[in-house]
């Protein structure tokens, strides 16, 4: 197991011609791009954890039947000042490095400002955004960088604090109809003011002469005060439906004190990072017409989660589906040191991951009494209202053990049917991937001795009528390094395979990703 996950991976920038077995969709053009940790190791350093890695990114393109596969680590300011010093001098969220010739850090050491708002990373390793006619690969920082999405090649840094004032932002942004990009950040900078802005970057900027940034016409939408000034959630990813952000500030929450004192004290800001089962988890719900907070206070049981699914309204009231936990113990599963090879046996989590469904009226009877429960539709989700006017929220549970979910992203923000996710159960490594139905509860698989499948995508049929007609792709490692890694995809109508592209290079497990048509691709190279 150290061997998948803790191995430093060989980038393959040049195209290697994968081996195609079965037969794929003639519509099926574009590049499937992701990104994930591929180098734990740096001269004599090591990172601690899994999720601290210098970023990897890899593709399978698509065109006329032949598959493509290449790799390419992202040359960020961290991944090259960590190569030149041949350690780590970047510190990343689990792992603090001590001192960075990048920058002269010992002069300004205990100037106590450059350490309460920390330089960030720019190793963003998590996902991709597309922005405008580009593509970017995005961490949870105010960095992000631009990336030429056929060669891999990293391009310029964009900083979004230069715009607005955010520290932290998540790595799961959403597309409006016009192609507009909404996120949410966390600002930790004026101090005492520590709120969460859902902020957008439009799709096109007015062509005056030169083409101008997406960035510079970036606007807050929304602001929302941290329920603690000095503790602001973690989050990584927010719900959208047609006039709704769904936005959920959990009891898993940053201690800003302790983050400034972290460089000095010798711990990561990892361990600033604290559930507390006792707190409660408020929901908030950010009107997108008249950009105004909706004013009765909603809230659940302390959970943890990483992952939205979907959401939507009906008959006044949202529907949204998250992957939540009921305690913390998924982020530390993760650490390299217990990435071992018994990890899969071993590596149990304390909680599972289950598919809640909360179901919040907006509008319901104001003079409902006291205990009632305010939700008419059927589900057995409950919205009970409380003494002081505040509503409690008890979910459905939809299906368990599933994580990574994916959905027909023409069906963000509307009622829909279909998840598509990896299957874990108690141990957080994918054995399988799933469709489940969200309606019927049915749940199908797809699975193979031996394989390890990553974050599937669905890919609609451009000419497909019905929510499913498309395909799923996963990238497939072997525990058995011997064995060649692939791609593979599946009808998402019947989930059974339509064919498998092998290539033989030591693949990496990588994190998210997206596939991008190929009439979206820039035809001129820039």
């Amino acid at each position: 197991m150290d061997t998948l996950y803790g191995r430093n991976k060989e980038e393959h920038p040049e195209p290697i011609k994968a081996e195609v077995q079965g037969q794929l969709p003639t519509w099926l053009q574009g590049i499937l791009l992701r990104n994930g940790p591929g180098m734990h190791t740096i001269g004599d350093s090591k990172y601690n954890h899994w999720f601290d890695g210098l970023a990897l990114l890899h593709s399978f393109t698509f065109k006329n039947g032949e598959v493509y596969y290449r790799s390419k680590f992202l040359r960020s300011d961290t991944y090259n000042c960590n190569i030149e010093a041949n350690r780590i001098v970047v510190s990343e969220f689990g792992t603090m490095a001590y001192p960075d010739p990048c920058k002269n850090i010992f002069a300004k050491a205990f100037s106590y400002l450059s350490h309460t708002i920390p330089e960030f990373t720019d190793n963003c390793l998590i996902n991709l955004m597309k922005a405008g006619d580009d593509f970017y690969a995005t961490g949870e920082t105010n960095f992000i960088r631009k990336i030429n999405p056929q060669t891999l090649e990293t391009l310029e840094k964009v900083d979004y604090s230069k715009y607005i004032s955010v520290n932290l932002a998540t790595s799961h942004p959403h597309y409006d109809s016009a192609g507009n990009v909404l996120n949410m950040g966390t600002s930790i900078v004026d101090k005492g003011k520590t709120k969460y802005l859902l902020f957008k970057i439009p799709a096109s900027v007015p062509e005056q002469g030169k083409k101008k940034s997406c960035f510079k016409q970036l606007e807050v939408v929304c602001s929302i005060p941290s329920h603690s000034l000095l503790h602001p959630s973690y989050y990584h990813s927010f719900g959208i439906t047609e006039n709704y952000i769904v936005f959920i500030e959990q009891p898993f929450k940053l201690d800003i004190l302790k983050m400034a004192t972290a460089y000095m004290r010798g711990v990561t800001w990892a361990s600033c990072l604290a559930f507390n089962k006792d707190d409660k988890t408020w929901f908030h719900f950010i009107d997108r017409r008249t950009k105004k907070e909706v004013p009765t206070k909603f809230y659940t049981d302390a959970l943890v989660f990483f992952h939205h699914v979907n959401a939507y309204e009906e008959d006044g009231h949202i529907v949204f589906d998250i992957i939540a936990y009921t305690d913390n113990s998924l982020y530390d599963m993760f650490y390299l040191k217990n990435l071992n090879r018994d990890f899969e046996k071993n590596a149990k989590l304390t909680s599972i991951p289950t598919c809640r469904r909360f179901v919040v009226p907006l509008q319901y009877d104001k003079d409902a009494l006291v205990g009632s429960n305010l939700v008419t539709l059927s589900s057995t989700a409950t919205a009970v209202k409380e003494k002081d006017g505040s509503i409690y929220c008890q979910p459905e549970i939809l299906c368990e053990g599933i994580e990574l979910p994916r959905i027909n992203y023409d069906y963000n923000g509307k009622k829909y049917k279909y998840v598509f996710a990896t299957q874990v159960q108690w141990s957080p490594v994918p054995t399988e991937i799933a469709k489940f139905n969200t309606q019927t509860k049915e749940m199908v698989h797809w699975r193979e001795d031996d394989c390890w499948p990553s974050e599937p995508v669905f890919v609609p049929n451009p000419d497909g009528k019905e929510e499913d007609d498309g395909v799923v792709l996963t990238c497939v490692v072997k525990s058995d390094p011997k064995d060649p890694p692939f791609l593979l995809i599946l009808d998402a109508k019947t989930f059974t395979e339509l064919g498998r592209a092998i290539v033989n290079v030591d693949m990496h497990m990588d994190l998210h990703g997206i596939f991008i048509p190929q009439q979206d691709m820039k035809t001129e190279t820039e």
